[in-house]
């Protein structure tokens, strides 16, 4: 579970309500039914009408990627790889088909497959980045279904805004009701904004964050297995892999100097 996440979240809120308190202003003042289903429901249903319908129903599994942590260990990999290299270079790439079952990277282990069974390189970087690249446009749905609808809960608390208005101008002569009817009406654009700004665009950036680290992730690892078929110095291949990672990340001498 992503603390950050959570803790964002939870922080914004908690302001939100502590800035309502100190103005003086009473909670329920913000707090309108109808409001949040303009924005809330009514955005959803029109993601709903420019998404396939299993996408929608599977919303829930691009929002738990937000919310969960998946944590590669980049140098464990890079050393697994190394170590691969070794074995490959003392003892064949034959040698490595029984060490292949303790890996459990389903990419890796299948990248390594081909090295083992002798596939042409060019087939096999061919195969590692076609699936790179179908696994990242996977990842780039989620990511603009969620921005999709950080842009459509602004503009419906916009229209929510504007119903309000008609209510409220339909009843003008009533003038005790124009204050609390205009207020109601702000409500949606507040909810939109707030749901649109506070959540949505933090999803999306924090998905775009998700993918950029596990795509780093298979790079090194189409990297290194293109060079353990190609034959490369355990060492070159290791200081090879080492540069995919910020100078911090490094062990000592590993990599060179930005």
């Amino acid at each position: 579970m992503d603390i950050a996440t959570i803790g964002g979240f939870a922080g914004g809120m908690i302001l939100l309500v502590l800035s309502i308190i100190v103005a003086g202003n009473s909670l329920g003042l913000f707090i309108d039914a109808a409001s949040f289903l303009i924005v809330i429901v009514g955005s959803l249903m029109a993601l709903m009408a420019a998404n396939p319908l299993a996408r929608t129903l599977g919303m829930m599994k691009f929002l738990s990627n937000a919310f969960n942590l998946k944590v590669y260990n980049k140098d464990e990999l890079i050393r697994q790889l190394v170590a691969f290299s070794e074995s490959a270079r003392k003892e064949g790439l034959l040698s490595l088909d029984d060490a292949l079952n303790d890996v459990e990277d389903d990419f890796m282990k299948g990248g390594m497959r081909l090295v083992v069974d002798g596939t042409d390189p060019d087939v096999i970087k061919k195969v590692l980045y076609t699936n790179l690249n179908q696994i990242e446009a996977r990842h780039q749905k989620g990511i603009d279904f969620v921005g999709g609808w950080g842009t459509l809960a602004p503009a419906f608390g916009m229209i929510g805004t504007l119903l309000g208005l008609i209510g409220m101008m339909a009843n003008l002569e009533d003038t005790a009701s124009v204050g609390p009817n205009m207020a109601v009406a702000l409500i949606t654009t507040l909810y939109g904004s707030l749901f649109a700004n506070l959540f949505l665009a933090p999803l999306k950036m924090k998905l775009e964050d998700r993918n950029a680290d596990e795509m780093l992730v298979k790079e090194i690892m189409i990297e290194g297995i293109l060079s353990i078929q190609s034959g490369d110095n355990p060492r070159i291949l290791e200081q090879k892999l080492y540069t995919f990672l910020p100078p911090s990340e490094r062990p000592s001498g590993g990599g060179g100097e930005e």
